[in-house]
């Protein structure tokens, strides 16, 4: 079985040599379901914990949420991320103290937000939101400077979505020594192009197929159209066929769970090969039975639809 520090590098090493999945448990049945699944490492979930204990979303004491992280860790041999919030303080020194104190639930990386629970005020302070930041930072260092440490910041969430300050903070949180970044809520390639790159910051919007599409060098032209569930319009499928003419794609691919009949439309009509049947988000009724498996068939779609 592997030690503490044995999860702490390898977390480490995951963020260090590429992207990776990294599902969502929110008991000890569900983490040991995911390793079992073949993920390589496991993220708390605040909100799916709360709600296992008939709480709401920042309903947990921060007692109960360092007895489950200590639970996850204690059931499970691969490395595992929390959701630690705010840090259950408003204050640095609070934050730091937090922070020493989940650090020894031997979890192997951390997150901690600039989210208040002040809806007037949702967001801290940009000055106390970095102080935040290095205070859990130095209990990082303190306690041995093993533990993937992630600054957050929750605007685009909290009813604060300006990417100005978004980046002003991501930019900040960086500079404070935040090995990774995570801004919620950003997903166009505007919003995210904006964001500076850099090998130790990974800027997360949950959709699987970018991250593909990026390790290998593949260029994404993306639509989104704010009706989640519906259909677009006839206008609307006339703009889509007139934007993947312009965009020079050679295809279009497709989850299963989306409109099929819709992708093949715009794809014949502009010309270009289809895959409509893409397993990018969850096992379901893909052929494979580990989300390894779900990947590779992916893969082979992929390539295959790219022939010339």
């Amino acid at each position: 079985m592997p030690t503490i520090s044995d999860k702490r590098r390898t977390f480490r090493q995951l963020h260090e040599t590429g992207c990776f999945v990294i599902p969502n448990p929110w008991d000890v049945g569900s983490a040991r379901y995911l390793q079992g699944l073949g993920f390589k490492a496991l993220a708390t979930t605040s909100a799916g914990f709360a709600f296992t204990q008939g709480l709401p979303d920042g309903g947990v004491s921060r007692a109960m949420m360092l007895a489950h992280f200590r639970d996850i860790v204690a059931a499970t041999d691969v490395p595992v991320n929390a959701d630690f919030e705010g840090g259950f303080a408003d204050a640095p020194e609070g934050v730091a103290e937090s922070v020493r104190l989940c650090i020894d639930t031997g979890v192997a990386g951390l997150s901690i937000e600039d989210s208040t629970a002040d809806d007037a005020n949702p967001l801290y302070d940009f000055e106390l939101a970095l102080a935040r930041v290095r205070a859990a930072r130095a209990a990082v260092d303190t306690a041995g400077g093993e533990v993937v440490f992630t600054a957050r910041s929750e605007g685009f969430i909290r009813g604060r979505p300006d990417l100005e300050e978004t980046v002003r903070r991501l930019k900040a949180f960086a500079a404070a020594g935040a090995d990774c970044l995570y801004a919620p809520g950003i997903r166009t390639r505007e919003q995210i192009a904006a964001v500076p790159p850099d090998r130790r910051q990974v800027i997360s919007f949950h959709d699987a197929f970018p991250y593909f599409a990026a390790a290998y060098g593949l260029e994404i032209v993306g639509t989104v159209i704010d009706a989640p569930g519906q259909d677009p319009s006839a206008g609307e499928i006339a703009g889509l066929i007139d934007e993947v003419r312009a965009s020079g794609a050679s295809a279009l691919f497709g989850e299963a769970q989306f409109n099929p009949e819709l992708a093949r439309t715009i794809a014949e009509e502009a010309g270009i090969a289809v895959v409509t049947d893409l397993y990018t988000d969850s096992l379901g009724d893909a052929p494979a039975d580990t989300y390894e498996g779900m990947i590779r068939s992916d893969v082979e779609k992929v390539v295959e639809a790219l022939q010339p």
